[in-house]
C-alpha cells in the first residue's frame, strides 16, 4: 500500500544522508590539509660570504646569492638553489676553487652535492669539470660516477667515474682516456 508519510519519511532519510556524506568529504579534506604543513626552511639569506676556520685559520670561504637552511626536519641540511663559489685552502695557502649552479649540504653526513657546471681549479692550472660532484667534508675528498674532463697543464683527460684528494695529489679514475703529455 501507498502511504504518502512513509514516502516523504523514507526520501527525507535519503536527502539527510546524501548530505552528511557531502559535508563529510569537504571536512575530510580540511582534516588531510591540516595535517600537511608546508615544507618551508627555518632559516633564509641572501647573499652570503661565509668564512670557515679552523684553529684560528680560513679553511675555506663560501659566496652564494642564495642559501635556505632546513635545520628542523628528520634529515637537516642546508641548499643553495642559485649555486656556489668556494675557495678552499691548504695548510700552505694554496687554494682551490669550487663553482657549481646548485649545492646542497647534508648536516649529519658531511656531504656536499654539487650539480650543475661544476668546475674545480687551483692556482698550478688544473681544472675539473663534470656535471655532479659529491665532496666528503670530514676526509677532504671528491667523487663522482658521472662523467668528466680533467685539464692539466700536461694534457687533457676524459672519464667517467672518479674520486679525488682536493689538491689533486690523489687521483682515482674508473674510465679514462685522453692524452697527457709524461715529462
Amino acid at each position: 500500500m501507498y502511504s504518502p508519510l512513509r514516502n516523504s519519511i523514507y526520501f527525507s532519510i535519503i536527502a539527510l544522508a546524501v548530505f552528511f556524506l557531502f559535508s563529510c568529504e569537504g571536512n575530510f579534506k580540511e582534516v588531510q590539509k591540516s595535517n600537511f604543513a608546508d615544507f618551508v626552511p627555518s632559516g633564509e639569506a641572501d647573499s652570503i660570504n661565509i668564512k670557515y676556520t679552523d684553529s684560528g685559520r680560513i679553511k675555506s670561504v663560501l659566496v652564494s646569492p642564495k642559501m635556505l637552511d632546513f635545520a628542523t626536519v628528520e634529515f637537516p641540511y642546508t641548499e643553495f638553489p642559485n649555486g656556489v663559489k668556494v675557495t678552499m685552502y691548504d695548510d700552505m695557502g694554496k687554494k682551490t676553487f669550487v663553482v657549481s649552479k646548485y649545492a646542497i649540504s647534508y648536516k649529519n653526513t658531511s656531504l656536499i652535492d654539487l650539480r650543475g657546471a661544476v668546475k674545480i681549479s687551483n692556482e698550478s692550472g688544473q681544472l675539473f669539470e663534470t656535471e655532479q660532484l659529491y665532496f666528503d667534508q670530514k676526509n677532504e675528498w671528491f667523487y663522482t660516477e658521472k662523467s668528466y674532463k680533467f685539464t692539466d697543464p700536461k694534457g687533457i683527460s676524459y672519464g667517467e667515474g672518479v674520486d679525488f684528494s682536493k689538491d689533486f695529489k690523489i687521483i682515482n679514475s674508473q674510465v679514462v682516456s685522453g692524452e697527457v703529455d709524461k715529462q
